[in-house]
């Protein structure tokens, strides 16, 4: 395959993958990072290349929202060393606006939640009440 061939699969594997809902999840990105792999393009090249396909092509992609999210979470938790309620809301909306829509409160709260647990975050809480595990519980988590 020429160099300009193996760029036109990969154009055509985004593409297909996020044709439907123009999103591309990281099961799909797993997927077409394969793709790429096997016609012998290096993973950094083809995350690159993935990134810009998307960015052309108006698509949203998962992994570019959950760094951005990790990045303003650890701006909050920076400040004073815990992520408080209103940080948590913020980062939800945030998570809606570069979502596009694609996912909806209950989604882009769990996608918060899970990088604020991984990253062993701290979350502010009240006298009688956590704001984080109601959220938590709300959700089904």
């Amino acid at each position: 395959m020429t160099i300009d061939e193996v760029k036109k699969r990969f154009v055509d594997e985004v593409k297909l993958r996020a044709y439907d809902d123009k999103y591309i999840d990281r099961k799909e990105e797993r997927e077409i990072l394969q793709v790429a792999l096997q016609a012998g393009i290096s993973f950094d090249s083809a995350r690159a290349a993935l990134g810009q396909v998307c960015e052309a092509q108006d698509y949203v992609l998962e992994s570019k929202v959950l760094a951005q999210l990790k990045d303003i979470l650890d701006t909050s938790a920076g400040n004073d060393g815990q992520v408080d309620e209103k940080e948590f809301n913020d980062a939800v909306l945030n998570c809606k606006k570069w979502t596009k829509g694609k996912k909806n409160d209950v989604q882009c709260k769990k996608m918060v939640i899970e990088i604020i647990q991984d990253s062993s975050f701290k979350t502010s809480s009240g006298w009688f009440s956590s704001w984080f595990d109601k959220i938590k519980r709300e959700v089904g988590m």
